[in-house]
């Protein structure tokens, strides 16, 4: 446990951090900007470059663990969803976003190093494949479901356009499908530039874990809306439960992507659902809500999951 302890700190440590100096610093959100900037279109997508061109292609090619762990973020979504018109009578649009961040875990910010650390090298081409798949999914369903309780877009073929252009430009996708190809043509990157991308990669996973604790701590605070609650343990406990269901169902996998598999479900929710409901406006005071007391949960959650993986309790045949 003391090993665990050693590994899931210091990230966690970073959030707090920020955490910390966004609580005593009060510098204008606005000064954030470049450093997401940073890590939307520099670092992270040069991390993900990296895994995805340095793993064999023929690992990349793997359909039954795409439709397990898609399936699984399917079943979260839809459970979210219902909890949130359930217990907070929210409307379609509200229960889209509750849907996002029961499904929804912080796998650009936390999960490529948080994987690597603990699983090492075997992590990374199930890591990649994991964020694809759920961004796909995601940035496709949500722009769908809003479109249907919004009359202003001009039609339903409008917001599938909006949507294909979210998984199209997006910078992490694009980059994930170049490494893919790269490694798919065995195409040799110049020694420079894979020095380049190895410096920026190696800056990603501390920027982003400070930038997430700068920003929850920027987040009001007033009430826990009646949804939250549950929304929260759907992402932090029902989700890595359906992946381990569907890891045994679907496979036999190797031990490091089941278990990738599973740690990625037990990340908190993302960033993305606060800045999504902002986009949307709608549900951005429960969105924030559930980033704030999701990430400081899963200090519990999540470090539990690390320490079932490394004590090999969480083993798949």
């Amino acid at each position: 446990m003391v090993d665990i302890l050693n590994l899931a700190l210091p990230y966690f440590g970073l959030i707090f951090i920020g955490f910390a100096c966004g609580k005593t610093r009060r510098l204008p959100e606005s000064g954030l900007a470049w450093m997401n900037f940073f890590l939307l279109y520099v670092s992270l997508p040069a991390l993900l470059f990296r895994i995805m061109s340095e793993t064999p292609f023929s690992e990349l090619n793997n359909p039954p663990f795409l439709i397990a762990t898609t399936l699984a973020t399917v079943s979260a979504f839809v459970l979210a969803m219902v909890a949130g018109r359930i217990i907070g009578e929210l409307s379609l649009r509200k229960a889209t976003m509750a849907g996002l961040a029961g499904a929804y875990g912080n796998i650009g910010y936390m999960g490529p190093g948080l994987a690597l650390a603990v699983l090492g090298a075997k992590a990374a081409a199930p890591t990649a494949l994991i964020f694809c798949c759920d961004s796909i999914f995601l940035f496709t369903i949500v722009p769908l479901l809003m479109a249907l309780s919004d009359r202003k877009h001009p039609s339903f073929l409008y917001a599938i356009g909006v949507a294909a252009r979210q998984i199209v430009l997006n910078p992490l996708i694009m980059s994930a499908a170049a490494g893919a190809l790269v490694a798919a043509l065995h195409i040799q990157v110049p020694v420079a530039v894979d020095r380049t991308l190895l410096f920026l990669q190696n800056a990603a996973a501390p920027t982003a874990l400070f930038v997430l604790g700068v920003t929850v701590a920027l987040r009001p605070f007033d009430r826990v809306p009646w949804e939250v609650p549950g929304v929260i343990a759907i992402k932090l406990l029902i989700h890595p439960l359906i992946v381990f269901g569907l890891m045994l169902l679907f496979g036999p996998f190797a031990q490091p992507w089941a278990a990738t598999a599973v740690l990625m479900a037990a990340l908190p929710p993302a960033l993305n659902v606060f800045v999504m409901a902002r986009q949307n406006n709608t549900w951005i005071e429960p969105a924030s809500v559930a980033v704030l007391i999701g990430t400081f949960a899963s200090v519990v959650t999540l470090t539990s999951v690390m320490w079932f993986i490394q004590s090999g309790r969480l083993a798949f045949p």
